[in-house]
């Protein structure tokens, strides 16, 4: 009977897990086809009237107001995921990504309209940032509430998955259009692959309408035990831990956008080509995806605390190296950086996050939680780390101070990831550090 049980299972656990992935590659398509824009031709189309750093500077501020959008996302997709529940709350968030997406792909230039032009490529980004806050922590509960507790690891980090496939599938969109032509590409091909998200949005809207809600959260309705108010009870009750999940954030973010927005953009500066760079882009996300998947069946193995406290020591110590492979203006090296960045180091401090950072949180405040922790350090890390960079190098003319920068905050990383409670299944071999409340409920 059990075993019977257990099959019928299973198919609606795997379709749960492919519109979680899905619908995360989607809104990753969506939201980071922006990052690459911005250091391939937002400067030059939307801020012609400036020199060439302030106008790096400029596009890469309208790169973080979406990260800086993220947390507002958070809380207020949070605040209803905790209270409606999550599958309402992720369908609403892939509409928002697409219709901000699209809009995006229609804004004129700067030369056709003036200020507007900025100042509309900012609104919509504000919208994308939204709409990915709310998107990033329902996917992850959508699919570890749903999973058993030794498979939470591994289909934890299938929807962080869906993030590099989101890289994978605008690194290689942006390969095709920047065959074009330089006048055809600035004037019109860079928008091709923003009109062109519609058709996935409409595809993965179908994907998740025919998920359940899931069992957590069910029983939370059933017990009757939602809170009125999440996000003030989150930081009343469990601000310590809510503080370490933001500061372990910090290094996975910092990594991730110095690598695929801000490394970009320094390499044209210094003279790689655009096909070489997105070359490397497209290889190091493939590799991420491969990696991903890799370490996050390691979590389901051993503690996710463990796996990311390495990582935050990894990253540490190896990004002095990865960027004198970068310095070395060799594009096969290059295409090697971005392979250890996004395909070792990047998934030691990721995959753990989905199954680590919802053993943090009590399942009533989980959505909340996880937006909150996860977006608040998005925001910080993410979204001033191109622009730190390119500030470091514009005053000191190289990338040390940015190894250190970076190196630093994989340290903080480390110690937050220490001091924070094992995932859940690895209680009983890892002791959860003093003070840090206990998540289930």
């Amino acid at each position: 009977m059990a075993q019977g049980m257990e099959a019928r299972a299973r198919p609606d656990l795997w379709r749960v897990c492919v519109a979680a992935v899905v619908g995360s590659a989607i809104e990753g398509f969506d939201f980071l086809a922006y990052g690459t824009a911005s250091a391939l031709v937002f400067g030059k189309v939307f801020f012609s009237n400036l020199d060439a750093t302030t106008a790096s500077i400029a596009s890469f501020a309208t790169f973080a107001t979406g990260l800086l959008a993220r947390p507002l996302g958070g809380l207020v997709f949070g605040h209803y995921g905790d209270r409606v529940g999550r599958k309402t709350m992720l369908s609403l968030s892939l509409v928002m990504m697409g219709v901000a997406t699209v809009g995006l792909g229609l804004v004129p230039s700067y030369a056709a309209i003036g200020f507007w032009a900025p100042l509309l490529l900012v609104l919509l980004r504000m919208v994308q940032g939204i709409a990915f806050g709310g998107e990033f922590g329902g996917a992850i509960l959508m699919a570890v509430e749903h999973a058993p507790p030794k498979w939470k690891g591994v289909l934890g980090a299938l929807p962080l998955a869906g993030v590099p496939m989101g890289l994978v599938m605008s690194a290689g969109s942006f390969a095709l259009v920047t065959q074009l032509p330089e006048s055809s590409f600035l004037e019109w091909g860079w928008r091709l692959p923003f009109l062109a998200s519609v058709l996935l949005v409409i595809g993965g809207y179908y994907i998740r309408s025919s998920i359940p809600e899931t069992p957590e959260f069910l029983e939370v309705q059933q017990r009757h035990r939602t809170s009125r108010m999440p996000s003030l009870e989150l930081l009343r009750e469990h601000w310590k831990i809510t503080a370490l999940t933001i500061g372990n954030k910090l290094g996975e973010v910092t990594l991730y956008y110095t690598a695929t927005v801000f490394l970009i953009a320094y390499a044209i500066k210094i003279g790689f080509s655009r096909a070489d760079t997105i070359h490397a882009l497209l290889v190091g996300a493939v590799a991420q995806v491969i990696g991903m998947v890799i370490t996050g069946w390691l979590c389901s193995k051993v503690d996710g605390r463990n796996v990311a406290r390495v990582g935050g020591i990894v990253l540490a110590v190896s990004i002095a190296g990865l960027i004198t492979l970068i310095e070395s203006r060799d594009s096969f090296r290059l295409d090697l950086a971005m392979i250890f960045a996004l395909g070792v180091v990047h998934p030691l401090v990721y995959a753990p996050q989905a199954a680590f950072y919802s053993a943090q949180f009590p399942a009533h405040l989980r959505y909340s939680g996880l937006s909150i922790g996860i977006q608040f350090g998005a925001a910080i890390g993410g979204g001033i780390a191109p622009i730190m960079a390119t500030a470091l190098v514009a005053r000191y003319g190289d990338l040390t101070p940015v190894a250190y920068y970076v190196g630093a905050i994989g340290v903080l990383a480390a110690i937050c990831a220490h001091f924070m409670r094992p995932s859940e299944g690895h209680e009983a071999s890892s002791r959860a550090p003093v003070g840090v409340a206990h998540a289930k409920t």
